[in-house]
């Protein structure tokens, strides 16, 4: 269910927006009532919703929708078009009010392969009907989307676009075989043979299974390329780049599947469950879920535990479908497929070994619990909430306006970085966050590597020259603790507090140890404690910005491209990624599903690819 926002009525869309994700996706509005106002979806949600919160030149209905809104929820796909199925999808489901009502489930549109038995055509079909004894492909974004890919099948399959009395009647050949646009079979220009194999491509390049045209015409644009036919080799790029439109597959249809799929994010102490709902073949929807937990589980146990609360119970009037999809090998599956079979009164099961449709699903929904679980750390009544605990906690006399953690990363030794990373009552003060390259001492040396960071951050902010915290976090045991002591000593600081947070015997998140740097004194907090939840952040943010900037300084002494160093990305897989999709910054936008359609690249470094495009 869409949460509320702090005060029913308001919404406070400057802090919605520094939060919410970039990636294209689904949003939808809702008032104070938890009513459904409007549901959209964009390439970039960031800069879309923004749109709706300009001062200026904004549309009555819009207005009015605005002033109306108390929460906004999003749904994060992989691509524009998976954006706009969904959205569809949502709309018919939900009929929010300010949405324009007029499609039915018979709206998409679809490529039609008729079934004459020597020389079917290929057309444009809105909707499927029984009448059409044929092929349907599809659904697909729209029209404008079926129609230009028409355009550019027939110009590589030339394959007859005509209604059947047309195609009867002809006795010479129309102005389509004249621009090469057709092979003319009205009039025997091509054997039924020949004309049949024409189609038995196309139809296995609709069908997403004949990679080889894709590189039959990356080939002859290299050739085009290596004879300087710059603009012969710019046609066969542009057909390539449509003919990928044409079989992009759709992770927002599959079939007639009914069944809900499980996602999972943990991080900070908090867990976020997302549960995507499949209906007839399509997501209707999705809920968000924050259980309580007493200390970090594994992903199996929390499942498993929240499958039994969710769905079962005699006063539970929840839907329980045929199938339940999750990440992760759950145990006493059987016992559980039992009992949901019991409640449900049909044969259901969970499962985990998922491939198509249901993968995507389930990486669908991993998504947004990633991107809920960050919105929701960066929400400012959960920040508030947490510093007063730990003010409480510190036994602090005011609220800390800054804290600042340190962190250091290396691979044995070479190309150490630390990192500085900023919160304030806000929560992660991204603008702030720093990174030191350390030089100058020994390899692996990490007690040394973090005494230069300190000592140049803060040699500085004594000396005036930047903000002051109040509290410092430093990610180590006692050891990296007295040197952080004595580096403010040697600096002449006594009024900033200095905390070391060590991993613990256990070395589990929930199993932390405070260490004060005056006293030593080591203590451990509530596994539950929102103040811990707070420094859990701090340390695993200083800790995922030091890694990221000892990647990027790794990677830099590699060749400049990007696709270099990819374990199982070669000279000639590169070439073929970079034909295939026109260029990197294409590659960028492609969904580890469009990848793998590059002949060579399986599922597996498909991920490795996309991974190393987006993580650095």
């Amino acid at each position: 269910m869409p949460m509320k926002s702090e005060t029913a009525g308001t919404f406070d869309a400057t802090a919605f927006l520094k939060q919410v994700t970039e990636k294209p996706g689904v949003y939808q509005m809702y008032d104070a009532n938890g009513d459904i106002l409007y549901v959209g979806k964009a390439s970039n949600l960031r800069k879309r919703l923004a749109s709706y919160f300009r001062k200026q030149g904004q549309a009555i209905k819009t207005q009015s929708l605005v002033t109306r809104i108390a929460d906004i929820q999003v749904t994060v796909t992989a691509s524009e078009t998976e954006a706009l199925l969904l959205e569809q999808n949502l709309i018919k489901s939900q009929r929010p009010p300010y949405n324009i009502l007029l499609r039915d489930d018979k709206s998409y549109p679809y490529i039609y392969l008729s079934n004459h038995s020597d020389y079917p055509s290929l057309t444009f079909r809105r909707g499927k009907s029984k009448r059409d004894k044929g092929t349907f492909f599809g659904p697909f974004p729209s029209g404008g989307a079926v129609r230009e890919s028409l355009n550019i099948l027939q110009k590589v399959f030339r394959i007859r676009n005509c209604s059947e009395s047309y195609f009867r009647n002809r006795t010479r050949p129309c102005l389509q075989y004249q621009i090469n646009r057709c092979t003319a079979p009205c009039v025997g220009m091509i054997s039924p043979e020949e004309y049949q194999q024409d189609v038995r491509r196309a139809r296995l390049f609709l069908q997403g299974k004949n990679p080889e045209i894709i590189q039959e015409l990356m080939d002859a644009m290299e050739q085009a390329s290596t004879s300087l036919d710059f603009e012969r080799a710019a046609q066969f790029r542009d057909q390539i780049n449509y003919l990928r439109h044409v079989q992009e597959q759709q992770a927002i249809e599959g079939g007639s599947a009914e069944l809900d799929v499980i996602g999972l994010s943990q991080e900070a102490g908090v867990v976020c469950v997302v549960v995507l709902s499949v209906r007839g073949g399509r997501i209707v929807g999705t809920q968000h879920f924050f259980p309580r937990l007493s200390m970090d589980q594994e992903e199996s146990e929390l499942i498993t535990a929240f499958i039994g609360q969710f769905y079962l119970g005699e006063d539970n009037p929840r839907e329980i479908p045929r199938e339940i999809i999750v990440a992760e090998e759950i145990p006493d599956r059987e016992v559980l497929d039992q009992a949901l079979s019991n409640q449900a009164g049909r044969d259901t099961r969970v499962r985990h070994r998922v491939r198509d449709e249901r993968r995507r699903w389930l990486q669908m929904a991993r998504t947004n619990a990633e991107e809920t679980l960050r919105s929701h750390l960066s929400n400012k009544e959960t920040v508030y909430r947490r510093l007063l605990a730990l003010r409480e906690l510190l036994e602090m006399d005011e609220i800390p306006a800054r804290m600042e953690c340190f962190d250091i990363s290396h691979s044995q030794g070479e190309n150490t970085v630390a990192s500085c990373v900023v919160f304030d009552e806000n929560g992660p003060l991204k603008s702030d966050y720093r990174l030191y390259n350390i030089e100058g001492e020994t390899a692996g040396d990490d007690y040394a590597a973090m005494g230069q960071v300190l000592r140049r951050r803060y040699r500085r902010i004594k000396a005036g020259d930047g903000k002051r915290p109040d509290l410092v976090f430093i990610d180590g045991g006692l050891g990296q603790l007295n040197v952080a002591r004595t580096v403010f000593d040697e600096l002449g600081i006594e009024d900033i507090t200095l905390i070391g947070v060590a991993k613990g015997e256990a070395r589990r998140a929930g199993m932390e140890e405070l260490i004060e740097a005056l006293t030593e004194n080591r203590f451990r907090v509530p596994p539950d404690s929102p103040a811990l939840h707070l420094i859990q952040h701090i340390r695993d943010e200083a800790h995922r910005f030091a890694i990221t900037g000892h990647r990027q300084r790794r990677d830099k002494k590699r060749s400049s491209s990007t696709l270099e160093g990819i374990p199982g990305v070669g000279p000639r897989r590169r070439r073929d990624l970079i034909n295939y999709f026109g260029g990197l910054q294409e590659l960028r936008k492609a969904s580890v599903g469009e990848i793998a359609k590059v002949r060579g690249i399986s599922e597996t470094l498909a991920e490795s690819i996309h991974s190393a495009l987006h993580n650095g």
